[in-house]
């Protein structure tokens, strides 16, 4: 892997609930190589977004706090950073895509003024040379007319231009790592085509490193370089992407693979996992994933497994399936 941007270890946040205390991020680590996209992939629920607000300390309180772990951007814990620090590393040096680009931008200004407010802050430059960055960075993200554009409000621009706007705005002040959360949610498919190739080309024109947050095993082996798969707020499997998808490791991985639609095979011939992700008030013991696996052992109650490493860059949360490989190799 090239030389580490972010590293994360043993990351913890948790969140206070009616029915208990959920630990949506249970002791996940991985690092982003400068320059690198690395997909975190995962049903719903598994702890991707939170993830992703932990790393920018956005978790909301009372509710949700980081509980323990470390986050290193350049060496630096910004878990440890004072707030007006964090906020300079917010949008300056880490930038996020939320998933909903409409309640990400404010109804009232307009999509210009907006971006323009995030260059002022972060680069210190005058109204109308943040104004003019604004147009720049909309034509950036090939949004025809930029210059007219910038004086629409969010409500008069389809939903795949308000990402374009969101990119923009996210790319304005030239970040290191850009965290993506599900960029073509809610979009059509050839309009997500068009905003992940974007993305791809900004991602290698500037030089800066992608966190892909996805459900769709399509983009990741399209797009990303590491891929790491979450199961109950952990990482339960990583690895170069063209391995773990030729050879998944975790019983998790290979059920998610398997359940992909193929063309050629009938609808009725679909796979899925068995069972339901267990509640996350109510974790069983040992393995989280067992009461679903094919390969569940008895010791899976009793032993919950680390990600054990393996390989160049791979990792698994499952000794089972690991020795089982090692005798079959």
């Amino acid at each position: 892997m090239t030389t580490p941007l972010l590293e994360v270890e043993n990351l913890v946040t948790v969140f206070q609930t009616s029915e208990g205390v959920v630990r949506a991020v249970d002791g996940v680590d991985f690092r982003v190589g400068a320059g690198e996209t690395v997909a975190l992939v995962g049903e719903s629920g598994c702890g991707k977004s939170v993830s992703a607000l932990s790393i920018l300390r956005l978790v909301q309180a009372p509710a949700g706090r980081i509980e323990s772990g470390r986050v290193l951007l350049d060496g630096v814990d910004l878990a440890g950073l004072p707030e007006p620090e964090m906020r300079k590393v917010r949008g300056a040096r880490i930038a996020m895509i939320f998933q909903e680009p409409m309640t990400s931008l404010n109804p009232v200004l307009t999509v210009g003024f907006q971006i323009a407010e995030a260059v002022q802050l972060h680069r210190g430059l005058s109204r109308a040379a943040a104004w003019a960055e604004a147009v720049k960075m909309l034509e950036l993200v090939e949004i025809p007319d930029p210059a007219e554009r910038a004086r629409a409000y969010p409500h008069q621009l389809s939903g795949g231009m308000r990402q374009r706007v969101m990119i923009a705005m996210a790319l304005s002040c030239g970040p290191e790592l850009l965290i993506a959360d599900e960029p073509t949610t809610a979009l059509d498919v050839t309009i997500q085509a068009q905003i992940l190739e974007l993305l791809d080309g900004l991602r290698a024109r500037l030089g800066m490193a992608l966190l892909l947050i996805t459900h769709d095993l399509g983009v990741v082996a399209e797009r990303a370089e590491r891929v790491l798969v979450m199961y109950a707020g952990r990482v339960v499997e990583e690895g170069p992407v063209s391995e773990v998808f030729s050879d998944p490791c975790h019983p998790y991985t290979k059920g998610l693979l398997r359940s992909v639609p193929r063309l050629g095979r009938p609808r009725s011939k679909l796979d899925t996992i068995e069972g339901f992700v267990p509640r996350l008030t109510e974790l069983p013991s040992g393995c989280r994933f067992r009461n679903r696996c094919e390969f569940a052992e008895p010791q899976c109650a009793v032993v919950d497994p680390p990600l054990g490493k393996f390989g160049a860059g791979r990792g698994a949360a499952c000794p089972v399936r690991i020795r089982d490989e090692g005798r079959n190799a």
